[in-house]
């Protein structure tokens, strides 16, 4: 499980197709110094698994689900890729409960440059509408971030300058995929709701 509180950016160095899965190799300078094959790294929101690393560099494969319900599907060499360690029992609650289990990739529909930092609205799907409340919190390529408007397109996102230095948000543009994952306490709640009108 994650905060959605980005530690780092990695650079893709490499992008290879390997059978029906996509082999990912990140470097982010000493980030993987404390990993070890099989630890847990969410990659702009969606959690993968090492296959092999060093102190500077790491390697996850992306099966063919990944790849097509995600971002990934239009990645490419050089992008910049959000990074995040699991949370621990000591880790500061920064953000919000952040699975690493994307609901789905989604556009960006405008950029809006303000004196201070930027607003961005994106495209959500219908289906996802109803998890998402004014003020909510919401996961964006790993990002917790919060909803400042619900627009009958989506949502707007206000972002500060930091977020801006410390993410992959500043490349952005109109038409930029990015990963989404909503609230799952509204999920949990929605599915009990359900579960119980059948008991």
């Amino acid at each position: 499980m994650f905060t959605g509180i980005i530690q780092a950016t990695g650079k893709i160095l490499s992008l290879e197709w390997r059978g029906d899965a996509l082999s990912m190799r990140l470097f982010a300078s000493q980030f993987f110094k404390d990993s070890k094959v099989g630890d847990s790294v969410a990659n702009n929101g969606v959690c993968l698994t090492i296959e092999n690393c060093t102190e500077d560099e790491a390697t996850f494969c992306l099966i063919h689900q990944t790849v097509k319900n995600t971002s990934f599907i239009d990645t490419k060499v050089g992008d910049l890729v959000n990074l995040e360690l699991p949370c621990t029992p000591q880790s500061l609650m920064g953000g919000h409960f952040v699975m690493g289990h994307v609901d789905s990739a989604i556009k960006v529909h405008s950029r809006v440059e303000r004196e201070t930092g930027i607003e961005v609205e994106l495209e959500i799907p219908s289906d996802l509408r109803r998890y998402i409340i004014r003020r909510g919190s919401v996961t964006l390529n790993g990002i917790s971030l919060t909803v400042a408007e619900k627009t009958e397109l989506g949502i707007v996102v206000a972002i500060i300058p930091e977020t801006l230095l410390k993410t992959n948000l500043a490349t952005w543009q109109t038409g930029t995929l990015v990963n989404i994952e909503v609230d799952m306490i509204g999920k949990y709640v929605e599915n009990y709701l359900k579960e119980a009108k059948l008991a």
